[in-house]
């Protein structure tokens, strides 16, 4: 009854004072800026969630598939969805939009080929926490704000504590594999962006997923063979698909088209946090203190760098 009368009050002084209109608009577009800034938020957090889980999964498959088998698995099953969901067109595009689709293909392949190496060979938190050092690095160099590099740098020491001083124990080429996916993870974000801007809705995604699936296959039959077309094998490829490949990239597109890519990429430190949680409740790897001190530092180095985002837009 109370929160029925609170609602009721604004609205009759609209109606009693015409200068209160001009506040309830200013209000309303105040909470509509407020929506539009946080959406782009939720759809990396909702991305983030679902790569990471995938990857649990996928490392379950490995086994039976192996890494390049599951990454042909992926990007071959995801492109055919988003092939059947978005009919992109062929024509009417220039050389130029082709060749940022080519480039965004190579970076998504690169990113996926090399992070399976990495994931085959070391911990998945791990794993990731060295992958994200690529997306930390370009939002130091692309950003022209210093507290970008403050929230970057403070990521930058959650990533460090989330290895939990273990990085000289792990497989040296593991390691390589993971760097080099961090690398090709921070030219994805970047001809993300740019392929959003240049093709409708997911269609430029759609293009570049072939382009991935195509690169990946020759590898994958090479190291799996018949094992690709085993029923079980095939369906959890699948799943792996719509949980790493369809979902977070779309969201991520989404994104990307709403948010810089500096503050896309510090959000990024985000990744770790998700793949320890993911580990622990699929692959029974256990959070340490060190661990939650860590997601607490990358997890307030992406809150600051969103809202001081969203501070510049309202002054």
């Amino acid at each position: 009854m109370n929160d029925q009368r609170s609602a009721a009050e604004p609205a009759a002084a609209a109606v009693a004072v015409p200068e209160a209109v001009t506040a309830l608009e200013g209000a309303g577009r105040t909470g509509a800026g407020r929506r539009a800034a946080l959406t782009p938020i939720v759809l990396v957090v909702a991305g983030g969630l679902s790569v990471q889980f995938g990857s649990a999964v996928a490392a379950l498959l490995m086994p039976k598939a192996g890494a390049l088998g599951v990454v042909t698995l992926r990007l071959t099953a995801a492109a055919l969805v988003l092939l059947l969901i978005c009919r992109p067109k062929l024509r009417g595009h220039s050389r130029a939009d082709w060749g940022t689709v080519l480039a965004f293909g190579v970076a998504m392949g690169g990113m996926n080929t090399l992070f399976y190496q990495a994931l085959d060979r070391i911990p998945l938190g791990i794993a990731v926490t060295l992958e994200v050092l690529g997306p930390l690095t370009l939002s130091v160099f692309a950003s022209r704000r210093l507290i970008n590099v403050v929230w970057a740098g403070l990521a930058l020491v959650g990533v460090v504590l989330l290895g939990g001083g273990g990085f000289d124990r792990l497989d040296p080429v593991g390691a390589a594999y993971a760097l080099g996916a961090g690398a090709m993870w921070a030219a994805y974000i970047v001809f993300s962006a740019r392929t959003g801007r240049r093709f409708p809705q997911a269609d430029g995604l759609a293009l570049a997923m072939v382009v991935a699936a195509v690169l990946s296959l020759p590898l994958g039959v090479i190291e799996s063979g018949g094992r690709l077309t085993v029923p079980s094998v095939m369906a959890l490829g699948a799943a792996v698909a719509l949980l790493s490949s369809v979902l977070p990239y779309t969201l991520e597109l989404m994104a990307l088209r709403r948010m810089p890519a500096p503050t896309f990429a510090v959000m990024m430190s985000l990744e770790p946090a998700i793949a320890a949680g993911a580990g622990f409740l699929i692959l029974d790897q256990a959070l340490s203190t060190t661990d939650a001190l860590a997601i607490a530092l990358v997890i307030g180095a992406s809150i600051g760098a969103v809202r001081s985002r969203s501070g510049r837009r309202e002054t």
